[in-house]
């Protein structure tokens, strides 16, 4: 056999051995391919979301954690916050008006206590004058109500309604222990309140006196290449908060103003005090109002009867209904650019996380967080300097900047 006969042997025994070796070994393109035949690429997109979006969650799962064994400090912090956005622009237009930054404070801070002093004054002034309970006007209700059940399809008796309250009598004798324990525990949730005061008062300051100062040194943290982004969607989810706050005051103040108005043509007790906890308690949405209106129905049921509690429920929904159909889709969404469905869906998840401080800041973290992303994604950020780089004049020179401008413009 010559040798061209052997090269051609040793070729043929290598050709197959070849062959196995790479079909054992496939290159990643192969690889690729192979997969591409077997799963579906709508399949393989929703698989490498699902994975993603898993990783994430069991990421947050100890970062809320962490929030929620410091709410203590975390709730002040956004209260301050909050606050900071409403007066945000009352110091803004002081200082522009040629006023120095403390002073500016100063009187942004006496704005608000005077608010609050007044408000806390009305109710506790309303309720020293008018707390004085007629035992037999009640007496003459609890009468009617009774009389009410018996004629009712359900015809409770009034041997059944003492048995209940004998039972709930018995209830609260059986777990004495259990009340007194709470009883004792509220010397330290004062405690916390007034520990949580202080930080809100404090933070409060700081935010309003050197915010901007603050942001810079948290946007520092990031990677350089994510500054600008970052500086850019926190800005415009401030100016989104402060939308929201504002608002949503103007729609408590709506909601209170119809309900006491309700209760003082009906001459429901205590109208004023009435009043008052509605508009507190519209900064939630929608759940906040409607709580606030049952105190008002309830109230009118035990003074003045069925039918004016009655009417003052009717009263009740109808505000409830121009705040959802009107004030929420108009004014609020208008200014946070969030669906009604949105914002409803926002404050049932923040109860059931956060109960009532969930309920309060779910819709303020929701929008500032929708116009964040978006900022984000437009990618209109990628040739703006760091903003930790930017230098800026001093703030007295800034302000007699602003100073002369102004004069010049007039």
């Amino acid at each position: 056999m010559t040798e061209s006969d052997l090269d051609e042997v040793a070729a043929k025994a290598a050709s197959p051995r070849t062959g196995s070796t790479l079909a054992q070994n496939p290159t990643p393109a192969q690889r690729n391919e192979s997969e591409d035949e077997l799963v579906p690429r709508g399949l393989r997109i929703g698989a490498a979301w699902a994975w993603r979006s898993v990783a994430i969650l069991l990421a947050l799962i100890p970062l809320g954690w962490l929030v929620a064994q410091a709410s203590i400090l975390v709730i002040p912090l956004l209260v301050a916050a909050l606050l900071a956005s409403l007066l945000a622009p009352l110091m803004k237009w002081l200082v522009g008006s040629g006023l120095p930054r403390w002073a500016a404070l100063i009187l942004s801070l006496i704005v608000l206590l005077v608010a609050i002093g007044t408000l806390i004054t009305l109710v506790i002034s309303q309720f020293a004058q008018g707390f004085n309970l007629d035992l037999g006007k009640l007496e003459a209700q609890y009468q009617l109500a009774l009389q009410f059940l018996a004629d009712s399809p359900l015809h409770v008796t009034e041997q059944q309604v003492d048995d209940g309250l004998g039972q709930l009598v018995g209830w609260v004798q059986s777990n004495v222990n259990s009340i007194a324990s709470q009883a004792l525990s509220v010397g330290s949730n004062v405690a916390a309140f007034l520990a949580g005061t202080l930080v809100t008062a404090f933070a409060l300051i700081f935010y309003l006196l050197d915010g901007r100062s603050i942001w810079l040194f948290i946007v520092s943290i990031f990677p350089k290449s994510a500054r600008a982004a970052i500086d850019g969607a926190g800005q415009r989810g401030w100016i989104s908060v402060g939308h929201y706050v504002r608002v949503q005051v103007l729609v408590a103040l709506i909601d209170a103003v119809g309900i006491y108005l309700g209760a003082v043509i009906l001459q429901v007790p205590f109208a004023l005090p009435i009043g008052v906890i509605v508009f507190l308690a519209s900064f939630v949405p929608y759940i906040g109002a409607i709580s606030a209106g049952t105190i008002a129905v309830a109230v009118a049921l035990a003074y003045n009867g069925f039918l004016n509690a009655l009417i003052m429920l009717i009263v009740v929904v109808a505000v409830m209904q121009i705040e959802s159909h009107i004030l929420q889709p108009l004014i609020m969404g208008s200014a946070v650019k969030l669906h009604p469905l949105a914002v409803l869906l926002s404050v049932s998840a923040g109860t059931i996380f956060g109960g009532i401080a969930g309920a309060v800041f779910a819709v303020p973290l929701v929008a500032a967080g929708k116009v964040m992303v978006q900022f984000i994604s437009r990618g209109t950020w990628r040739d703006e300097p760091d903003p930790t780089k930017i230098t800026q004049p001093p703030k007295s020179k800034r302000e007699k900047s602003l100073r002369e401008q102004k004069a010049s413009t007039v």
